[in-house]
């Protein structure tokens, strides 16, 4: 029997992943015997599954909720992007110290739980070449990738003493987001899609050359589920590594979305440049070359035509 808990449970992702462990009633070969959706505050949980309040910054109730044992640990809770660029301190108290009190409440269990963390492909940054591969040095050019980055270190690290089965998955921008705009400098490159699909005017911030390294939730949502069938041996000495994804620039991208949907979405797009925004994602690296997720078994989508066709048929207001 596995028991799983998902911090951050309540957001979009954690929904998903939730409602997928759900439906199959297993993980790592064995039948559920206990799901459960932390938050900040106790989300409504999918059929199946527990929804628990949890605040990562306090140390004391991050253990004791951990402490009630569990196989595998999704760790997902973070401050977005802009927020985290923004308020320097919450980043810090969420994205590094919030996840060092999770990592040291699986060393606590002393059963090597695995800690599926994900990070970002913010970590990446700076004088690096235009290629990103699986051996390029870290370099994050904003406070959130900082954060990211440096919780992966740990991630590593105690997977190394044995403490716990860390697996780090630095995400690519995940479009199309369901829901509303958040404080996520990448969220543009959602809201471009979504809200024109449903009939409401959006912004794009940034010129129609710039490059995305994207993926869908659908697909984020498998390779977090393969993530934990992974053989722990094969993953090797670093343990955190970038998913598949696909680099698309926004016009590439916009013009999937009119091959899909028509003009008429397309015509709601507003071009008003943020040079704030820009400075921040242009610090971001859109070619990344996934090696060892790929032979790992870990897949990327086919087409941005797809990650249209998916918000279509699963998140469409």
């Amino acid at each position: 029997m596995t028991r799983v808990l998902i911090i951050g449970g309540g957001g979009f992702i954690g929904v998903k992943l939730a409602r997928a462990l759900a439906a199959q009633g297993a993980l790592r070969g064995k039948p559920l015997a206990r799901l459960a959706q932390a938050d900040l505050r106790a989300p409504d949980p999918v059929a199946g599954a527990e929804g628990l309040a949890l605040d990562i910054t306090d140390a004391d109730a991050t253990a004791a909720l951990i402490g009630q044992g569990w196989d595998v640990i999704y760790h997902l809770a973070a401050i977005v992007s802009g927020q985290a660029e923004a308020e320097f301190d919450l980043g810090m108290r969420v994205n590094l110290h919030g996840s060092l009190n999770v990592l040291q409440g699986a060393r606590a269990l002393g059963t090597c739980p695995q800690v599926i963390f994900t990070s970002s492909v913010a970590v990446y940054g700076g004088d690096i070449p235009p290629m990103i591969e699986d051996w390029t040095a870290l370099n994050p050019q904003t406070s959130y990738g900082a954060q990211k980055a440096a919780a992966e270190f740990f991630v590593t690290d105690m997977s190394r003493k044995g403490f716990i089965d860390g697996r780090g998955l630095r995400l690519p921008t995940i479009t199309v987001r369901p829901g509303k705009p958040n404080a996520a400098a990448s969220s543009f490159m959602s809201s471009i899609f979504r809200e024109p699909l449903q009939g409401e005017a959006a912004n794009c911030p940034v010129g129609e050359d710039y490059p995305i390294w994207h993926c869908s939730p659908r697909v984020i949502v498998k390779n977090l589920l393969h993530a934990a069938e992974v053989d722990a041996a094969a993953l090797g000495q670093n343990r955190c590594f970038a998913l598949p994804g696909r680099t698309d620039t926004v016009a590439e991208m916009i013009a999937a979305m009119r091959k899909v949907a028509g003009d008429e979405p397309v015509s709601r797009i507003t071009w008003n440049r943020d040079a704030v925004l820009e400075k921040i994602v242009m610090g971001w690296r859109a070619h990344v070359n996934p090696q060892k997720a790929l032979a790992l078994g870990f897949v990327r989508d086919a087409s941005f035509e797809d990650n249209i066709r998916f918000f279509l048929e699963d998140d469409r207001a």
